[in-house]
């Protein structure tokens, strides 16, 4: 078995790809293959085929596994750029300039 930096359960964000900067839980470590499935990132869509459970068939979407080194822990993450970064607000510098502009 590798050792990996991630188990089940534990919070990440994803470092790199399409999906950069976003959070999920992991579902799932697949240590021989180096990747992990996490909540929400790397959504595919798998075409189902008819069968007595499923007679209509269907389009499922389920998440894809990702290079583990792309994704880190989040509160690594949070403690190296200085915690969970939020929207900046814009209107307060709007308003500053607008007031420099009139008076």
């Amino acid at each position: 078995m590798k050792k990996t930096h991630v188990k089940t359960d534990d919070e990440v964000v994803v470092l790199a790809g399409a999906d950069k900067g976003k959070r999920g839980k992991v579902i799932q470590v697949l240590r021989n293959e180096d990747r992990v499935i996490v909540e929400g990132i790397r959504v595919q869509k798998k075409h189902e085929k008819k069968s007595q459970l499923n007679p209509q068939g269907a389009i499922v979407e389920r998440e894809g596994p990702i290079h583990i080194s792309n994704v880190m822990l989040a509160e690594k993450y949070d403690a190296k750029h200085g915690g969970a970064e939020a929207p900046a607000e814009e209107a307060p510098a709007e308003e500053a300039v607008a007031e420099n502009a009139e008076g």
